[in-house]
């Protein structure tokens, strides 16, 4: 062998190393995810591991070519802007938010970062995509509770669930809520045809939240629809317990809801949104950009009663109602 061709071959081996270290796909990738919960948190607890189980039949194992790093904001503003900085300050491959404000906490401090969410219910109104088939800019994910329909079901099913019901309280915060306006077509509409009077009534501490609801028992007629917010998500424990007080006929967006003692409940599964943004971070991953992923609408729903509390409230269920009923809780 020829000095000059030894010594290109002792090159070529020299750089081995590094070109299968720069091709390689098992390289260990930074999830960053910021949580609008308690750590404490049962629900959110559940939904993260689903999300986690949705990665490992992916392939991507945490220690071996994936990191996450999760943040818990408490659903307080300040703390969320500030663990939505820590977070991009980690320079992490792609980032997860779990609601409306999360996400725009996240947006704020990132134009760059891929940002998939789960439980945004208006991405095109809080200004996270520019259509719903192609978001453009960084930001992608799963809808929670997006149909403007759902307004009118809610209010549907407590009128059946209730037939009394004349007067209902819409409990949000607008704070934190996605826009009202998302659903109040479909409210007003479903309230006008069975002669119902629906009211908003935002609030934004828990003594507000009591104000409303106590209003609500006072009137036999009365009634609460608790309209999708995180606000009324960390809450959830003192509406419910309230609403028990109060005697008060209320309908909630979410399962967790009717499994801590909420009357009924109809909405998305949110776990599912948690499992479906892991295959979404997995092709995010593997080169594909957030622009050209659609937003996408749950596809989930289901209904939950929780026939003790109904008991309690002195109501009678109509057996056709617990058919049709995804879940009984007795």
């Amino acid at each position: 062998m020829q000095r000059r061709e030894f010594i290109t071959l002792l090159s070529s081996v020299a750089a081995w190393p590094i070109a299968a270290r720069a091709q390689q796909p098992d390289r260990m990738r930074l999830i960053g995810v910021l949580m609008g919960y308690v750590e404490s948190d049962r629900a959110a607890q559940s939904w993260l591991a689903a999300f986690r189980g949705a990665l490992r039949k992916l392939g991507w194992t945490e220690g071996s070519n994936l990191r996450i790093e999760v943040r818990w904001s408490a659903n307080d503003p300040a703390r969320m802007r500030t663990l939505a900085k820590e977070l991009v300050d980690l320079r992490p491959n792609v980032l997860l938010g779990s609601s409306t404000p999360v996400t725009g906490a996240l947006a704020r401090e990132t134009r760059t970062i891929p940002i998939v969410f789960a439980g945004v219910s208006d991405p095109i109104g809080s200004g996270f995509a520019a259509n719903l088939a192609h978001p453009g800019g960084n930001i992608t994910g799963f809808q929670a509770q997006g149909d403007p329909s759902l307004g009118g079901k809610w209010v549907e099913l407590l009128k059946e669930i209730a037939p009394h019901t004349a007067r209902v309280a819409l409990l949000f915060n607008p704070q934190t809520a996605p826009p009202l306006e998302l659903y109040m077509h479909s409210i007003q509409a479903a309230a006008a045809s069975f002669a119902i009077h629906a009211v908003a009534n935002p609030v934004h501490d828990k003594a507000e939240i009591e104000g409303v609801i106590a209003a609500q028992g006072r009137d036999p007629e009365g009634g609460l629809i608790v309209m999708p917010d995180i606000s009324n998500d960390v809450n959830r424990e003192l509406i419910i317990a309230l609403a028990a007080r109060y005697r008060v006929r209320a309908i909630y967006f979410n399962r967790f809801f009717s499994e801590l003692g909420g009357l009924i409940s109809y909405g998305d599964v949110r776990s599912e949104q948690f499992r479906l943004a892991a295959g979404y971070i997995d092709r995010i991953l593997k080169g594909e950009k957030p622009a050209d992923l659609p937003v996408q609408a749950p596809t989930k729903f289901e209904l939950i009663i929780n026939l003790r509390t109904a008991k309690a409230l002195g109501l009678k269920i109509p057996e056709s109602f617990l058919v049709r009923a995804d879940e009984v809780i007795e």
